[in-house]
């Protein structure tokens, strides 16, 4: 594709074209320019595309086109002709809303399931037709269970951010789903990374499918400026209260490690007379859309938010990005700042690192293979008595990639919103939920004995007549 391609030059139907102008854009990004036309011709796809790149309309634009233009089966009620798989709440939102912008002139339907939330809604839309389904697996599960959707007549069938929903343990709701659809599909792949774990779950999942792959793996935004302050624990909050005041930031997206030290922190700076919201898998669907509404309104300064919550916050021009805590995962880091820096944008993105966190420093650096520059903060005199928030220190790493994920087990993590709930509101297989380790006063979690990972071949059968399965 030249740098020429327009959305016209891209064969999608007109009415489509037409929403797209309304939206104000022209022409499409590097991944929509790669991905449009091998979806437009029906293969399926392998994709790999940083967030804010713009891949949601890299799929839905051709879906729409698909659907718009071919014959369609009788329409029956809670059948939908194409289901989008996503692993959290805000991006189902985010990709519902994108089918209903740019399908505004068509006559398809769409519908959005996900957990949290009142079922009875869903079920009522369900008793209508729906072309367009994008769910959470958890909730759609629970749909299946009670018989009110029907995935029969599924022609196109997406996974969206699939690295993330392995990442949170979904693989067997996925398998459940892929036993239901029919097999003869299309389906399109789309990560944020070509794993070993992606690529197992591609070769069981799709036939002969296209590749697009718009930067290379793991890569984090060249735009975004990264820095780190090497600070104590017990005096990060204090730091980032010196931080937000002495360069006057307006609006900044900090991320901790769990949902009680979110909490903490949004309590904490709103005591010290900074807005500030907090955004987990504890809070109501409600209380998050809120929290979501007010930070891009600006009318909160501050958003804290766990890593799970944060996928699906789309907001243009975001200048600032806080690591209060380093994560767990060092891709966690790409998809964090990541939230910056987007559609041509520049950001910042600044880490403040205990010295128990220099190990995922590390890791973070080796994987991004660049060093990440240490700043020096002036003016600022650390409290003479500790914060109270220096409960929240991290684990240790551990020694070496190859070791066990500290505090995960079978793709869950230590801070996983909803107290080892995912983030579509169902426990992940496993434990029963009242099995589980109960938080202690402090709020911290103990750590289960980490499980040996399933080996990436095992995700699916490659056996003949096994797909899917």
């Amino acid at each position: 594709m030249t740098t020429e391609t327009t959305f016209a030059s891209l064969a999608l139907a007109e009415p489509i074209l037409r929403a797209i102008a309304d939206a104000g854009y022209t022409t499409p990004t590097p991944i929509q320019a790669q991905a449009i036309p091998q979806v437009l011709v029906g293969g399926d796809l392998l994709a790999a595309a940083q967030t804010g790149t713009g891949k949601t309309a890299g799929f839905t634009l051709p879906i729409l086109h698909q659907l718009s233009t071919r014959a369609a089966q009788a329409p029956k009620p809670g059948r939908p002709r194409c289901l989008i798989l996503v692993p959290t709440r805000e991006l189902a939102a985010q990709v519902e809303e994108s089918v209903k912008t740019y399908g505004k002139y068509l006559s398809l339907t769409s519908m959005v399931m996900f957990g949290g939330v009142n079922i009875n809604p869903q079920l009522k839309a369900l008793k209508s037709r729906v072309d367009i389904l994008v769910a959470t697996p958890g909730r759609l599960l629970d749909h299946m269970g009670q018989k009110t959707v029907d995935l029969s007549g599924v022609e196109i069938l997406v996974l969206d951010e699939a690295d993330r929903m392995l990442d949170m343990g979904f693989i067997r709701d996925i398998k459940k789903v892929l036993a239901v659809v029919p097999k003869q599909r299309q389906t399109l792949l789309f990560s944020a990374t070509f794993s070993d774990e992606i690529k197992a779950l591609a070769n069981g999942l799709l036939h002969n499918p296209g590749c697009v792959e718009v930067a290379r793996r793991n890569t984090t935004v060249e735009v975004i400026e990264q820095s780190m302050h090497r600070v104590p624990q017990a005096h990060k909050r204090d730091l980032l209260v010196h931080l937000v005041r002495q360069n006057n930031w307006q609006q900044v997206l900090v991320f901790t490690r769990t949902k009680h030290g979110a909490n903490k922190l949004a309590e904490k700076l709103i005591k010290d007379g900074i807005s500030a919201a907090a955004i987990h898998g504890n809070k109501s669907q409600s209380a998050r859309t809120k929290a979501l509404a007010s930070f891009k309104d600006g009318d909160v300064r501050i958003l804290v938010a766990t890593d799970i919550a944060a996928r699906g916050i789309d907001i243009d021009q975001l200048p600032q990005v806080v690591n209060f805590e380093l994560p767990n995962v060092p891709e966690d880091y790409v998809h964090r700042i990541g939230r910056t820096g987007r559609a041509g944008s520049t950001g910042s993105a600044l880490s403040l690192v205990d010295d128990e966190e220099i190990g995922y420093l590390r890791d973070i650096e080796k994987l991004i293979k660049r060093s990440i520059v240490r700043v020096e903060v002036e003016g600022f005199t650390p409290p003479a008595k500790a914060d109270l928030m220096s409960e929240e220190r991290p684990p240790r790493p551990p020694q070496g990639r190859g070791a066990p994920r500290q505090g995960q087990n079978a793709g869950q993590r230590q801070g996983q919103p909803g107290g080892g709930r995912n983030a579509s509101g169902r426990a992940p297989q496993g434990k029963p939920a009242a099995s589980r380790a109960a938080p202690s006063p402090t709020g911290t979690t103990p750590s289960s004995q980490p499980r040996k990972p399933r080996p990436p071949a095992a995700l699916f059968s490659s056996k003949p007549g096994t797909r899917g399965h």
